[in-house]
């Protein structure tokens, strides 16, 4: 869209000053109506109307989410051009900060700012109130802008995963495939069916729900027997899949079996009726995680099953058996015979080639893929290390757990310890909860540090014990007072405020003589 000025006369009659050229970049998510790049791209006319602008090029991303540069071709086309110098404005004018992007790292907001800036081109925030002039002020506000903006995404992240996690518990299914053999059915929110959706068909009312429902009778049959043919008759995956094949039976994809498919057909817990969830996450467009077990959201029993659960556990330890014949060195062997005919390794991969173990037999074996990926000289395009910090510090907070208390010991109070929780009881007169915030680098360098809060478990005092940045000992430590904290989920960076680094110490030593103890003189 190119507006142009038609008037070439001021009020006054004297002539009007040629207008400075400009661009706009609007950008669109799904989340507000009025933030519709229509909405954003009229706001900007009227500020480039009133400060003489002439706005002769559009950059608009429809549609995008504001969490990273990927997936913003328009956002990335105009840093290209005002970088090469292949524009002809001097100014940049955008709706507000949140347009330019929700990023998890205010910085990053920041750098793109500046870059436009280093090549002759200002940015003006369009509908925020301050004037983009760069003095103290108007930077301080921005820097919060930013702020505000990454910290939104963060929240709602929280409040839909939480939000998802209810539906899960409750036995209504979010997102995937059925799986052979089942069908997804669309429910009202007063529980009554609608109607099967095919491949490819999504709810369309907001308080629709889907649930797991059984199959064509003929499907679920095959389901049993293929359990059947491997519990009972012993049959690999690779036998029952070329068994399938023979009698033209096609899975849900109408594709030929393969070792692969029948083998996730015998681990997947729908088949007896377990609703299981975020076993990988996806939170505010950062890289995929495989969640630990222990993480997962389940709901055990949501639907009728097509096979026991005898029968399941049963298929379940002949998976694992047939992998503890089989040394370490002859599992490494055949994972590196894979990797020299495949050139790369996957769990799918794995999962699909004749006699060799399964993908979750080497999780269990060596801890995870990627240390057996590591044993055997692969390395992912992704990194991955955050999953050993993350397995590192679960080792680590029983001992660091046992530090406290030692200290508490030594200070000359006593404690409790809850044996399912870890909850101290200090001198049968305050609570505290000890937890470990793992450091991690946003993409600009900066150390940051996520902190759950205990607050199903209400401990008068939490313990945050922040590690350094090689997440190999605690750095610092903050006191913070149930009291005074509103949420159940802390960012910390490294320099917080007072409200927050005013609980920050650099030692125990103030929260252990909270639990010392002094001799009084008895009162006459």
């Amino acid at each position: 869209m190119v507006i142009n000025w038609m008037h070439t006369e001021g009020p006054d009659g004297r002539p009007r000053p040629p207008a400075a050229r400009a661009a706009q970049y609007v950008r669109m998510s799904t989340e507000h109506q009025k933030y519709s790049t229509d909405n954003q791209a009229e706001a900007i006319r009227r500020y480039a109307g009133l400060r003489g602008y002439e706005i002769v090029a559009t950059y608009a991303d429809e549609g995008k989410s504001g969490l990273n540069l990927d997936g913003r071709p328009a956002l990335q086309r105009l840093l290209e051009d005002v970088e090469t110098h292949r524009t002809d404005f001097t100014a940049l004018l955008v709706y507000d900060v949140s347009r330019w992007g929700r990023f998890q790292d205010p910085d990053e907001a920041a750098s793109y700012e500046l870059r436009c800036k280093r090549a002759g081109v200002q940015v003006h925030y369009c509908a925020e109130q301050f004037e983009n002039d760069g003095s103290i002020g108007s930077s301080i506000i921005k820097t919060v802008k930013r702020a505000m903006a990454g910290e939104y995404s963060r929240e709602l992240s929280v409040k839909v995963f939480a939000g998802q996690a209810n539906l899960i518990r409750l036995g209504y299914r979010q997102g995937g495939v059925a799986g052979f053999g089942l069908r997804r059915m669309l429910v009202d929110e007063a529980g009554v069916e609608k109607g099967i959706l095919r491949h490819g068909e999504h709810k369309s009312i907001a308080t629709d729900r889907v649930v797991l429902v059984l199959g064509p009778q003929a499907e679920v049959e095959v389901v049993r027997e293929v359990y059947a043919m491997f519990v009972e008759r012993g049959l690999s995956e690779n036998d029952i899949a070329n068994e399938l094949n023979r009698r033209s039976i096609r899975t849900d994809f109408d594709r030929e079996w393969t070792r692969g498919s029948v083998h996730q057909l015998l681990i997947n817990e729908k088949y007896i009726g377990n609703n299981v969830w975020a076993r990988t996450s996806f939170k505010l467009k950062s890289a995929h995680v495989h969640n630990p077990a222990d993480e997962w959201v389940r709901a055990d029993g949501a639907f009728p099953g097509l096979i026991d659960a005898t029968t399941f556990d049963q298929a379940q330890q002949i998976i694992r058996t047939r992998s503890d014949r089989l040394s370490d060195e002859r599992m490494l062997e055949l994972l590196a015979g894979i990797l020299g005919q495949r050139g790369l390794l996957t769990g799918l991969i794995i999962d699909e080639m004749d006699d060799c173990p399964s993908s979750s037999a080497y999780r269990s074996r060596f801890g995870s893929l990627l240390r057996a990926y590591a044993l055997v000289g692969f390395a992912p395009d992704h990194d991955y290390r955050y999953l050993d910090v993350n397995r590192r510090l679960r080792a680590l907070h029983p001992e660091l757990i046992g530090t406290v208390m030692n200290g508490i010991h030594r200070a000359g109070g006593s404690l409790i310890q809850d044996s399912a929780t870890d909850l101290l009881t200090i001198n049968d007169e305050f609570t505290a909860s000890i937890v470990v915030a793992r450091c991690f680098e946003t993409a600009a360098g900066s150390s940051r540090w996520k902190l759950r809060l205990d607050t199903a478990l209400g401990p008068d005092i939490t313990v945050a014990i922040r590690m350094d940045r090689s997440n190999e000992r605690p750095g610092d430590y903050y006191l913070l007072p149930r009291l005074d904290m509103r949420e159940a989920v802390l960012r910390l960076a490294e320099y917080n405020g007072l409200s927050l680094d005013a609980y920050r110490f650099d030692t125990l030593d103030p929260f252990y003589r909270m639990a010392a103890r002094a001799a009084w003189r008895e009162a006459a």
